[in-house]
């Protein structure tokens, strides 16, 4: 017998919930279903675990470096057993959050299990048919595993492997250079454990520009991370030691071997198990699902909202995409995705913020430019705070004046950020972030004098 709802939401982390109570809300029956655990990825592996941990860490730089403000300390040691105690007991809060929130909704049955599709409209979950006119697919995105030589014969961690671990790792070799990696790097490294961050490409973090690569390069280095770029031949083999890392690097030993290895390679969507074919949903060569500009898929009634959907890979881009989808099927709106301005962060230490258009984008667009660069040590609260690395950078359109992108790679860089974005989203141009009065003193209050420096040639440095 096949049970019917007005909608189906499958996937319950950042959007189905929220999606689930503006649709009962509206007086539809909701079916919501979830095979493994309420929140996704950010409550389960992925944001509230990793800057719970990110904390710790940061507690134990500072603590290291109490001297440099005239506090007097004794050796500092982590106990990592009760920083995963501390990163589980937020994840489970917050999970059992949203359980119970879900579970008190009128209208809403909370199914467990895995979902698959039968057809256009019908969908299985165990012995269980559901069907409904209206399915949104809210699946999310797993770690990558690549195919290098040596991978199935080794004990390998992903980050929802390492967020558990309740021992320190002697020596962590993180594949990967890019967000992921860097945040787990820098982590452990502060925990106590030798790390090794190994890069196929020529760089860390290649979509960022450049001087924000370097610069973060030698953040980590100068910490005692060991950065090795352009790793053409990556391998992996047991070693007494846990594992032996080949790098083939252009300079420096040809492997490294490590206690413990994290894959920190990129993420692919869990569409692969769905059965899209039997509704017609389409998906690109990654296994993200084609959605149009109001995140509707190749199938009628059916739409794709987070990770999966290619448009995203973050919790608020994500929320973004509920907030697309229920405006415009409940309000009467016509919200689209590519209206969104890209902004997110890097959560090393000093983060990264970024909004809009990297330096290299804004220039490949063919656009006269105005840029604007200024270190951190030109930054008064990043003086008294005694954390100087870093800079901040801002681009715009000469002619227009309209502000294209900013980067703040310095302390609080990932709140300071938002004021950009949100002038962005005003359509606000370069002249009204310069008059603007922000509090001093701020990260934040150097953003007028960086826009006042923003100059053809490049600006200040």
């Amino acid at each position: 017998m096949t049970e019917h709802f007005d909608a189906i939401i499958v996937g319950a982390g950042q959007a189905g919930p929220a999606l689930a109570g503006r649709l009962t809300a509206a007086g539809m029956t909701v079916a919501l279903i979830e095979r493994r655990h309420v929140g996704g990825t950010c409550v389960n592996t992925g944001c509230r675990p990793t800057k719970t941990m990110v904390a710790s860490a940061y507690a134990a730089h500072l603590a290291r470096r109490g001297a440099d403000f005239g506090v007097s300390s004794g050796a500092v040691s982590v106990d990592m057993a009760k920083v995963a105690e501390r990163a589980r007991r937020i994840i489970l809060d917050a999970r059992h959050g949203n359980e119970d929130w879900l579970q008190g909704m009128p209208g809403l049955e909370l199914v467990r299990g895995h979902a698959a599709f039968l057809g256009p409209g019908l969908m299985a979950v165990g012995e269980r048919r559901l069907s409904a006119p209206r399915i949104f697919l809210n699946v999310g995105g797993r770690p990558a595993i690549p195919d290098l030589p040596g991978v199935k014969d080794v004990a390998f961690l992903t980050n929802a492997d390492l967020i558990a671990i309740d021992n320190l790792p002697q020596h962590l070799v993180v594949i990967g250079g890019s967000y992921i990696g860097l945040e787990f790097a820098q982590m452990f490294r502060r925990f106590g454990s030798r790390v090794s961050v190994v890069e196929m490409g020529p760089r860390l973090i290649a979509r960022e520009d450049e001087d924000v690569s370097e610069e973060i390069r030698g953040i980590l280095e100068a910490e005692g991370i060991e950065v090795r770029t352009s790793a053409t031949c990556i391998s992996l083999a047991p070693h007494e030691t846990g594992v032996s890392v080949g790098v083939d690097c252009q300079t420096g030993a040809p492997s490294i071997q490590g206690s413990h290895v994290l894959l920190a390679t990129g993420r692919r969507p869990n569409t692969d198990d769905l059965g899209l074919d039997k509704a017609g949903i389409a998906t690109d060569a990654r296994g993200y699902i084609t959605v149009d500009d109001q995140l509707a898929t190749t199938c009628e009634g059916v739409w794709a909202l987070g990770d999966c959907n290619g448009k995203g890979a973050f919790t608020h881009t994500a929320w973004n995409d509920y907030e697309i989808v229920a405006a415009n099927l409940l309000d009467g709106e016509a919200r689209r995705v590519s209206a969104r301005i890209p902004g997110y962060a890097l959560y090393i230490d000093p983060p990264l913020g970024r909004v809009g258009m990297t330096e290299s984008q804004a220039r490949a667009s063919g656009r006269s430019l105005l840029v604007a660069k200024r270190p951190m040590s030109r930054v008064g609260r990043a003086v008294e705070k005694a954390e100087t690395l870093g800079f901040m950078k801002l681009v715009a359109d000469a002619e227009t004046r309209e502000i294209l992108g900013a980067a703040i790679l310095g302390t609080s860089g990932d709140e300071a950020i938002s004021g950009v974005l949100d002038l962005m989203n005003a359509g606000a141009t370069i002249d009204t972030l310069r008059w603007a009065v922000p509090i001093h003193p701020t990260v934040a209050e150097l953003l007028p004098t960086l826009a006042l420096d923003a100059k053809p040639d490049g600006g200040a440095s």
